[in-house]
């Protein structure tokens, strides 16, 4: 299983990658959706870690996309945004997960346990 962070913040990516891979998973970090795009397809087995707000095309928008694969990934939310935004955001969407930033261990540890 290979977990896929999109996060455009350099600074949340290399700790939440850091993180992840203390925990046993294989990473790869992703600036944008665009350079998701531009690898291979998340698989089935595979977790993609969302942040809502994304430059470029949305994290919403990205969502949709990942849960529309005829096999999806797991995936998970990521925002320092409020509940109101979250909810706009992702109406008629239903992520595996919704992290909320400050990003702690334990709060990614039970999203994904360990690798």
């Amino acid at each position: 299983m290979r977990v896929h962070v999109v996060e455009d913040d350099a600074g949340v990516s290399d700790s939440l990658a850091l993180i992840l891979r203390n925990i046993g998973h294989d990473v790869v970090s992703h600036r944008d959706a665009e350079s998701l795009f531009k690898g291979p397809v998340p698989e089935a087995g595979d977790t993609v870690i969302v942040d809502l707000s994304l430059p470029g095309i949305p994290g919403a928008q990205l969502v949709r996309w990942l849960l529309n694969l005829a096999a999806p990934p797991r995936v998970v939310v990521i925002t320092g945004q409020s509940q109101g935004f979250i909810d706009h955001q992702l109406r008629g969407l239903v992520p595996d997960g919704v992290m909320r930033k400050p990003l702690d261990v334990d709060a990614i540890a039970r999203v994904l346990p360990h690798g």
